[in-house]
C-alpha cells in the first residue's frame, strides 16, 4: 500500500505531547492522520488533516472514528477496547492489537500474563475491596511496606502507592487493585521494543530512570544505563521475550527493576511511545516516534542506537500553580549548546503535569546530567 501522499489515512486515537510528536513523523512523510482526543484544546488540534473531540473511552466516539481511517493506533491505554474489537472485526487495522491493550490496560491482567509466560516480575495480589485486603494482613498473608496499584486508570506516578501499614488505606480511593510484594531495588531501567508485521526488531538503548520521591514521577532519563554488560544484555533478554509473548507490533516499553541482587523484575509494560524514551529524539538514528510509525506500517525500521550520553530531563508544572501555563527560562536553557527544549502546547498547568521536556546530549555523564540538573532549575512552569 501506498502511505505517502495517498488516501490512506492513519487514525491515533489521543492528542496529548505522545500524538504531537508522532505528526512530526507522519508530517515528514507526508501521511494523512485523523486524532481523537477528549480536549478541544489538544496539542494536536492544528497540526494533523481532520481532528474530532471526543470521549476515548465511549464505544460510539471511538468506533464512528476509527471507521474513518485505514489504520488505528493510540498514544494513551485509556481507549475503549469493545470499539477497537469492533473495529478490527470490520477490517481494520489496530496496531498495537486490541488484545495487547486489554491485558495492559488492567494491572491484574498484566501481571498474570507475566506469571503465564514466565516473565520475571514481583510477587502479587488481587483485591476487590480493602476489606479482602485487611483480612489477608489479619492472616498475616502479606507483609508491610508492600506496593498499592490500582488496577486501571493509573498514570505518571497516580495510582502507585507505597503502604507501610494499614493506616496508609486511609487516603487511597476504595477501587479494584493489585498489592505487590516490596522488592528493594538499586535501579530502575527500562527499554523500548519496535516490531514490524514482517518480524523486524529494534531494540533501544537500555536506559535509567531517577524518579522525584515526592510525586513518584520520573524526573531525568539516563541513556544508556550505567550497568555492566552483562546485566545490559539479561534486561535485552527479558524485554524481547515479553515483546514476543505479546506478539507485539508497534512499540513496547518495558519498565524494570534491577534489585539489590542483580535479578531483574519486569515492573510495567506500554504499548506506545514512552517518556522514558523521549531522548531519542536526538540521540537515536530513529526516534521511539520513527519507530512506532514505521512499525505499524510495516515499515523498514533502521537503526536505533545511541552513540553519546543522553539525559533527558521532564519538565512539570510548579507546585503551587494552576491555570494558564506560563513557561519561563526557556530562553536561558537555550543558552546550552547541547540542550533541546519540547514544550507539549498544553495551554493548562498544575503541579506535576507533564508540560515539555529537554534532553542534553554530551560526552560526559557526569557533565551532562550536572547541565540537566540546572535546566530543571531554570525552567520554571508557573501561570500568568
Amino acid at each position: 500500500m501506498n502511505y505517502f501522499s495517498s488516501n490512506f489515512t492513519l487514525g491515533i486515537l489521543g492528542g496529548g505531547q505522545l500524538g504531537k510528536m508522532l505528526l512530526q513523523v507522519t508530517s515528514k512523510l507526508n501521511i494523512k492522520t485523523n486524532i481523537l482526543d477528549p480536549s478541544p484544546n489538544s496539542p494536536c488540534k492544528n497540526l494533523c488533516n481532520e481532528f474530532q473531540s471526543g470521549n476515548l473511552m465511549d464505544f460510539n466516539s471511538v468506533y464512528k472514528f476509527g471507521k474513518k481511517c485505514d489504520l488505528v493506533t493510540y498514544e494513551i491505554e485509556h481507549v475503549n477496547i469493545e470499539a477497537l474489537e469492533k473495529l478490527e472485526s470490520n477490517g481494520i487495522k489496530v496496531f498495537p492489537s486490541s488484545k495487547t491493550l486489554k491485558i495492559i490496560q488492567d494491572k491484574n491482567l498484566q501481571k498474570q500474563f507475566f506469571i503465564k509466560n514466565k516473565i520475571p516480575t514481583a510477587n502479587f495480589w488481587h483485591f476487590k475491596s480493602f476489606k479482602d485486603f485487611k483480612n489477608s494482613t489479619n492472616k498475616n498473608e502479606i507483609k508491610f511496606p508492600c506496593v498499592w496499584k490500582k488496577t486501571k486508570f493509573g498514570y505518571d506516578g497516580f495510582g502507585v502507592e507505597i503502604l507501610n501499614s494499614l493506616n496508609d488505606l486511609k487516603r487511597l480511593p476504595e477501587s479494584e487493585f493489585i498489592i505487590e510484594e516490596f522488592v528493594p531495588f538499586k535501579k530502575e531501567i527500562a527499554t523500548t521494543i519496535a516490531r514490524n508485521k514482517s518480524g523486524q526488531i529494534e531494540v533501544f538503548p537500555i536506559v535509567e530512570m531517577m524518579f522525584n520521591k515526592i510525586s513518584n514521577q520520573v524526573e531525568y532519563v539516563i541513556c544508556p544505563a550505567q550497568i555492566n554488560d552483562d546485566i545490559k544484555a539479561k534486561a535485552k533478554e527479558i524485554a524481547l521475550e515479553v515483546s514476543k509473548s505479546f506478539e507485539q507490533i508497534g512499540l513496547l516499553a518495558v519498565e524494570m527493576f534491577l534489585t539489590n541482587d542483580n535479578k531483574i523484575l519486569v515492573n510495567e509494560v506500554a504499548p506506545r511511545p514512552h517518556n522514558s524514551a523521549h531522548y531519542s529524539i536526538e540521540a537515536c538514528t530513529n526516534s521511539q516516534f520513527d519507530q512506532h510509525i514505521k512499525s505499524i506500517l510495516d515499515l523498514p525500521l533502521g537503526c536505533s542506537k545511541s552513540n553519546m550520553f543522553a539525559i533527558m530531563v521532564n519538565l512539570v508544572g510548579e507546585k503551587g500553580f494552576s491555570g494558564p501555563a506560563r513557561y519561563n527560562g526557556i530562553k536561558e536553557a537555550m543558552e546550552f549548546d547541547n540542550v533541546s527544549v519540547h514544550l507539549y502546547g498544553k495551554t493548562e498547568t498544575k503541579p506535576n503535569r507533564k508540560m515539555g521536556h529537554a534532553t542534553i546530549l554530551d560526552t560526559s555523564l557526569k557533565n551532562g546530567l550536572s547541565i540537566a540538573k540546572s535546566i530543571k532549575k531554570i525552567i520554571k512552569i508557573k501561570t500568568n
